[in-house]
């Protein structure tokens, strides 16, 4: 998936080498604070002979050579952006008290919902400013939390994260993966867990993968990608191929590990393994692209020594399938298949055709069944999206009949613990103004519910603030939800600044959350936060997704401007005052919305996007975002794409432009930082003449896409963000 941005981040001086020289463009003014400032826009060689010539279109590419991130021409682009935008921020008069009220609001401690695996609980829990979350382990609830695994002692800067855990089924191993800078590329290691030391296994060049463990505890299932030659630490831009499913035996090398299933007919798919509930089946999941997924499946043989023959369960992308449980030769997957708002289906191995699939938990007109974990051998924790918040249910796993509904506020489910041997579960919530509860549920004493863990802040007082749900029409008639944070004593008088924050893609839900930059925001500035649930997201299945996707995307961009202009027309904000943000895929969404509509926005925040429309597919994993893009190889798609890529449709003759930062990291290997640097360089060179808002670009070393960024990081982030909008707005930070 392109990107699962995280809403609730805090909110990010490259090596220099001999710098080039960068011939100023006419000075531009911007009043900011009562300051005149001066912006000397670095001008970068434009090499107008790069023209690529595709469907009968010329399309002119001069920063071709950003793509290339080595070399020093680029290198010396990054730095000097870099010096210019730290000059802007800096000149914040009260930025070191935006920093410090982010730390004080993100100093409380967070946990996750614990699972047991042996004799020990598992669970992560940073105390507050850690860089990186811990790894504890416990005999009981109620026994002594110990450190099992700290990332933060593994580098002091906390660039080394732990991104993911999962125990053997004694619970006496732990597998664990590594990333270093915020890369996608893993490094697994493993624990013994009586002793905490860790043994010599390494293995390295895995991406995109899961752990599985067999029931033998004597090795796991996890896939990986060759080991060819070449940089693969994050910063590369090529295209990896041949991603693999290997068995790997604890105690042995790397280069022992048995490959158990490959498409070389397929060298662009990725895959996911699982081994089944009774330790007898390994289920492989092939997909190429984003949303839907193929299924093989074969017995497990002992000892594992080659590859496995795989049986066809499902053999074409027609939908979306993900492994829940099996008794056996019965099979429960989650699906999408002729079920926009998903289901759960039976399927007998022993008598596959679908015409013998069965719907245990059938398609609500609807509600959302958005996760399924099986619990307690026969049991189902099934979670529901309602109009965007959560609905959590227990059920029979083999009839999917109702068992009982407990009462929660209205938010998001965070997290579910639990394993089909478990006598318990927990799960979390969370919403604008909770920043967790943890429940346990007792499956064996008539699932009595109990809360485990209340998570408290502070700083401010819930009770100061509200939230609620609007309904706001879009160009085609379509009603969209969009959720809108702010004060008690807030005014509709159209003079409070608002932040409006979008994804619009891969079927992702953006959900109620905790946030403590949010919390500053709305305190701090008086500022109003929106989210606007636009098509192209998961909020009402599958039809909201496709009504946003391929030959719909422009539906995104229409959505989210129209909920500016609700915001407008409501009285909740000002077009001088009207601030919004997205990442990734909400990245593209920020600037083409304005590309598109320049005079309703007066700040853009366009975080780690997808800019270049007509080359996205080339790079990393870029390849599989076409199910919601499309293929520029296509004609049709090409024609569609260009309607909106950000980097050929900036507006030409304007004097009106949101003031921008653009925001990228150099180890970013899901989004390039290419799309960054070529669309800030366009930017400035169409519009830094004639536009007196700023037009900026923040580049930061050793981060990656915003996943397992550095507390500290986050926390610098989000502080230029914030000094940047309180610059170019004019706002007071109160105290």
């Amino acid at each position: 998936m392109i990107s699962c941005w995280i809403l609730n981040r805090l909110g990010i001086v490259l090596p220099l080498r001999t710098l080039a020289k960068f011939e100023p463009i006419s000075h531009r003014f911007v009043y900011c604070n009562q300051r005149r400032m001066a912006f000397n826009y670095p001008k970068p060689r434009r090499d107008e002979s790069k023209v690529d010539e595709k469907h009968g279109h010329k399309i002119k590419d001069p920063y071709r050579w950003m793509e290339d991130p080595e070399s020093e021409e680029t290198q010396n682009f990054i730095h000097e952006q870099n010096k210019i935008t730290r000059k802007f921020i800096d000149q914040c008069t009260f930025k070191e008290k935006i920093t410090n009220r982010l730390r004080e609001l993100v100093d409380y401690p967070r946990i996750s919902c614990p699972i047991k695996y042996g004799d020990h609980y598992f669970f992560t829990k940073n105390d507050g400013l850690q860089n990186q979350d811990v790894l504890y382990i416990q005999k009981s609830l109620d026994a002594e939390a110990k450190v099992f695994l700290d990332p933060n002692k593994l580098d002091e800067k906390g660039l080394i994260s732990l991104c993911s855990w999962k125990a053997s089924q004694d619970g006496k191993l732990l597998s664990y993966s590594l990333c270093e800078c915020g890369s996608d590329w893993r490094t697994i290691r493993i624990k013994s867990v009586p002793s905490g030391e860790d043994l010599e296994d390494k293995l390295e060049f895995v991406k995109f993968s899961g752990i599985s463990w067999t029931h033998d505890n004597n090795g796991f299932f996890y896939c990986r990608f060759p080991n060819e030659k070449g940089k693969s630490d994050g910063t590369e831009n090529t295209q990896p191929l041949n991603h693999s499913v290997y068995y790997h035996r604890v105690g042995t090398s790397q280069s022992e590990d048995v490959l158990i299933s490959r498409f070389p007919e397929n060298p662009r798919w990725l895959l996911n393994a699982n081994v089944s509930n009774c330790g007898k089946i390994l289920f492989v999941f092939p997909r190429q692209d984003t949303k839907n997924n193929e299924v093989y499946y074969a017995p497990i043989e002992y000892p594992i020594k080659s590859e496995f023959k795989l049986t066809p369960l499902v053999q074409k992308f027609e939908a979306s399938y993900e492994f829940v449980a099996n008794d056996e030769r019965i099979v429960y997957l989650h699906t999408n298949r002729d079920a926009p708002n998903y289901k759960m289906i039976k399927i007998d191995l022993d008598h596959p055709e679908k015409s013998n699939w069965q719907d245990i938990i059938p398609h609500h007109e609807k509600d959302v069944l958005s996760h399924l974990a099986c619990v307690n051998d026969d049991k189902l924790v099934t979670v529901y999206m309602r109009d965007v918040c959560d609905i959590i249910q227990i059920r029979e796993l083999r009839s999917g009949s109702l068992i009982l509904t407990p009462e929660i506020s209205i938010g998001t489910i965070g997290g579910i613990s639990g394993r089909r041997v478990s006598k318990e579960v927990f799960f979390s919530f969370v919403n604008f103004f909770t920043p967790g509860i943890i429940y346990r549920v007792d499956m064996e004493k008539n699932f009595e519910i109990s809360v485990f863990k209340k998570i408290e802040t502070k700083g401010f007082s819930p009770d100061d603030f509200v939230v609620e749900q609007v309904f706001y029409q879009s160009k085609d008639d379509v009603m969209v939800p969009m959720f809108i944070a702010h004060s008690k004593d807030f005014k509709k008088d159209g003079n409070s600044p608002c932040k409006l924050y979008g994804y619009g893609g891969f079927d992702i839900s953006i959900q109620p959350c905790y946030s403590s930059s949010t919390m500053m925001w709305l305190k701090n500035f008086r500022g109003v936060y929106a989210i606007a649930n636009i098509r192209g997201g998961g909020e009402y299945g599958q039809k909201w997704h496709d009504g946003g996707r391929l030959e719909n995307k422009m539906n995104c961009f229409e959505d989210f401007i129209n909920a500016g202009k609700y915001l407008i027309k409501e009285g909740y904000s000002h077009k001088d005052k009207l601030i919004i943000e997205g990442g990734s895929n909400g990245g593209l969404l920020v600037a083409a919305s304005s590309n598109l509509a320049p005079d309703i926005f007066s700040c853009a925040i366009c975080m780690v996007g997808v800019l270049d429309m007509t080359r996205f597919h080339m790079f990393g994993v870029g390849r599989m975002w076409r199910a919601d893009y499309g293929d520029p190889d296509e004609k049709k798609d090409f024609e569609n794409l260009m309607k909106y890529s950000p980097l050929h449709n900036i507006p030409k003759g304007v004097n009106k432009f949101p003031a921008t930062l653009i925001i990228t990291g150099d180890h970013d290997d899901r989004v390039s930082p290419l799309h960054s640097l070529k669309y800030a360089a366009e930017l400035q060179h169409t519009l830094g003449k004639i536009v007196e808002r700023p037009l900026l670009l923040r580049v930061e070393c050793q981060v990656g896409h915003g996943a397992n960024k550095p507390i500290q990081k986050r926390i610098e982030e989000t502080s230029d963000i914030y000094s940047f909008i309180a610059q170019t707005l004019q706002l007071d930070f109160s105290d």
